[in-house]
């Protein structure tokens, strides 16, 4: 296993790690949010210091299993976190922002995103965003569940060239993106953040990844984290509180599969030919 993941650069030129570590579902349960915090400081340890959670998760819980995970170690990761659109006006957002960084014992998130499109303009909360940098509470923003027409209408707002990226559903079994969606952020530098890469463990069943994990020596988890990490400009974010799991995605970051294992995920997982609505988990 190599020292370090290779990395992508924001808009800004800032390098960020292609595999992170998600937590969706944590925090749902207290008494596993010691065990889910250690798992996420192995995942640090393992340079999956990227770290991706929500208010949404667990009502804020998340977010405070983040901040104990974290807790003396903010300097060595690249917190992101996301407002909900009901939270998504001017003022709500920055309100929202305020609670999560209590959360999260911290003073700045380094990104945040809106998380999905709601019924308050984008220009309010792009707005809020701004007013967030210039007080410090966080470095830079983007959003989640964009499909092509969302990114172009917040682009061209007051402002809205400053969208960093833009967090997906993304996988061997959702590829839509790729149809325009991919193309458009990647000729705009915009790195594009894979949640659910693994379709929640749903893909692991199939029979070609279980095929190539036995050739590559690897899980079929860790083939199918390396087919997502195979694209530029794309980061991954599979969420794990095993300990076992969280080193099998690792050595996906070190993975590169063949021209060969390519084409076969290809057959076994057609990409588009149309244009189709961004789907969502």
């Amino acid at each position: 296993m190599s020292a370090n993941i290779p990395t992508t650069a924001l808009p800004s030129g800032e390098l960020v790690p292609v595999l992170g570590q998600g937590t969706w579902f944590m925090g749902e349960d207290r008494r596993k949010s010691g065990q889910e915090a250690d798992a996420l400081r192995l995942g640090i340890d393992l340079g999956m210091t990227l770290i991706d959670t929500a208010e949404m998760y667990a009502g804020g819980g998340a977010e405070e299993v983040v901040g104990e995970a974290i807790e003396g170690r903010r300097d060595e990761v690249f917190l992101v976190s996301k407002v909900l659109p009901s939270n998504a006006s001017r003022q709500g957002t920055i309100l929202a922002c305020e609670r999560s960084l209590k959360r999260l014992r911290s003073e700045t998130i380094d990104l945040y995103l809106l998380h999905w499109r709601g019924s308050y303009a984008l220009e309010e909360t792009v707005a809020a965003f701004d007013d967030l940098i210039r007080a410090g509470k966080i470095r830079s923003w983007g959003v989640s569940n964009f499909d092509t027409d969302d990114m172009e209408e917040i682009v061209a707002l007051s402002g809205g060239d400053k969208v960093a990226s833009n967090q997906i559903l993304y996988n061997l079994a959702r590829r839509g993106p790729e149809f325009d969606l991919m193309p458009w952020c990647g000729s705009r530098n915009i790195p594009l953040m894979a949640y659910s890469p693994i379709e929640q463990g749903r893909l692991l069943r199939n029979a070609t990844l279980a095929e190539l994990a036995k050739e590559c020596g690897a899980t079929p988890a860790a083939v199918a984290l390396a087919w997502v990490l195979s694209h530029d400009g794309v980061i991954a974010i599979p969420k794990s509180s095993n300990p076992d799991h969280l080193r099998d995605n690792r050595k996906a970051a070190d993975l590169k599969l063949t021209v060969e294992q390519l084409a076969r995920l290809d057959r076994a997982f057609p990409a588009p030919r149309r244009k189709t609505a961004l789907e969502m988990l």
